[in-house]
């Protein structure tokens, strides 16, 4: 079953990686049991699915997520069962994904014009105006 993260865009379950580990937090005694933890890998620096823009986006946005061989690691723990746990580190990868797939704004640098720039000066004389002002003066 594929993964759709946009609509030109799939991922194959076979490049996923799903390994269950203890988890710490809620549980009680069974937490020591049973393996609910959901640890999810995916080798993006190899994957075929993904165009080669994402593919170094989205290892520059798993920041310490990513292994050095380009293998993105999420560990989920928040739910009680394996299953939501599967299911939650599935939703974070495909959001890591569609972050990365977001083409940022192109903006063009701008400067301030010449009249913003005389009433910032102006702002600033007032201001040091009202500080020399409140400086003490001793008349005698």
């Amino acid at each position: 079953m594929a993964i759709s993260i946009l609509p030109s865009l799939t991922l194959p379950d076979s490049e996923l990686e799903v390994s269950y580990i203890l988890a710490s937090g809620p549980g009680g005694q069974n937490v020591n049991k049973v393996a609910t933890a959901a640890q999810l890998r995916f080798n993006a620096a190899l994957s075929p699915s993904l165009p080669e823009r994402i593919r170094i986006r989205v290892l520059e946005l798993a920041g310490t997520k990513a292994t050095r061989d380009g293998v993105i690691v999420i560990t989920a723990r928040r739910f009680r069962t394996q299953l939501r746990n599967r299911e939650d580190a599935i939703e974070r990868l495909v959001a890591l994904i569609r972050e990365a797939a977001h083409r940022p704004a192109f903006r063009v640098a701008t400067r301030p014009g010449r009249a913003a720039r005389q009433r910032r000066l102006d702002g600033k004389a007032h201001r040091a105006t009202i500080k020399r002002g409140r400086s003490a003066r001793f008349d005698d």
